[in-house]
């Protein structure tokens, strides 16, 4: 692991180090601002006691229209990212996995990609194995509708159409507590 020393010797400026306290450091104060150092558990998963979700009215990369109420009676995972942000990159495979864990269930991934061409998004999606419906949200206004600040961010809607959790920054979605709980929402198989 590589961190990055506070302060400077002689006027020079921070080169990578491996002092312990200085990780501790740099992951207390990321942790203080937001920023998720624990992408694993379902302590992750926040509670949601806002009020109900903004509307999501959205083109798919496919070239479908997307609502949000269209998904009534299923469990929703809306996840906002970009192909620039790295955490977003790194937590698609685990959102794949849980995809992949819920097979024949009510389970809806809309992975809603922010202001980003679409010949990006597509040569991003092209490297790596995953089969999400991708939205577009070329002006950005969805994600301030939901009050996606900070990239990943996600919501999960239950099958009332109630956000019941969120979360801010990366997490592992195939970690055994965050699938238990995404499953505890879904409606019986008929």
């Amino acid at each position: 692991m590589i961190t990055y020393r506070v302060g400077a010797l002689n006027g020079a400026p921070p080169r990578p180090g491996r002092n312990p306290r200085t990780w501790l450091f740099w992951a207390l104060l990321l942790s203080g601002l937001g920023f998720s150092t624990n992408v694993a558990g379902a302590a992750d998963l926040r509670t949601w006691s806002g009020g109900p979700p903004p509307a999501l009215d959205l083109m798919g990369l496919d070239g479908r229209h997307y609502r949000l109420a269209d998904f009534r009676g299923k469990v929703v995972l809306v996840n906002f990212w970009a192909t620039w942000c790295g955490p977003c990159r790194d937590e698609m495979p685990s959102i794949q996995r849980l995809k992949e864990r819920l097979p024949g269930r009510r389970f809806i991934v809309l992975a809603v990609n922010l202001d980003e061409p679409e010949s990006r998004i597509r040569r991003f999606l092209s490297q790596i194995t995953v089969n999400l419906t991708v939205l577009l949200d070329p002006e950005r206004k969805v994600a301030k509708a939901w009050n996606a600040r900070i990239l990943p961010a996600s919501f999960v809607i239950g099958p009332d159409g109630r956000i019941r959790y969120s979360v801010a920054g990366e997490i592992d979605w195939s970690h055994e507590q965050v699938a238990g709980r995404i499953s505890a929402l879904l409606p019986p198989m008929p």
